[in-house]
């Protein structure tokens, strides 16, 4: 009895050895998940965009080099939005007289 707990015992060690060691066959080639949708290069971002984006989830979470890279852009784009704003808010102001209300728009002038 001894001898047969022993034999089946290097059975079992030795069918986990060669599955271990791949003699069991492989794993399929791992898919590459990455985003599906880019961000578009040629123009600048629009609400539907960043609402499209999902980002692919690695072993650990999120690939976090693309995060980076989708945070980076949309970061980019959203301070040359306030500044472009702050410029022409300013160049607005500028251009009005006082405060930039219709009650300080000079009216029609009286000709007598």
């Amino acid at each position: 009895m001894f001898w047969v707990i022993v034999v089946a015992m290097a059975v079992v060690v030795g069918g986990a050895a060669l599955v271990a060691l791949g003699g069991g066959g492989s794993l399929p080639e791992a898919v590459h998940d990455r985003i599906a949708a880019r961000l578009p290069q040629e123009r600048p971002l629009t609400r539907t965009d960043v609402d499209e984006i999902r980002l692919p989830m690695a072993v650990r979470g999120y690939r976090m080099d693309e995060v980076d890279d989708v945070l980076d852009r949309l970061g980019a784009e959203l301070a040359y939005r306030d500044t472009r704003i702050a410029e022409l808010e300013a160049a607005v102001a500028a251009a009005a007289p006082g405060t930039g209300t219709v009650d300080d728009a000079p009216g029609p002038v009286d000709q007598k």
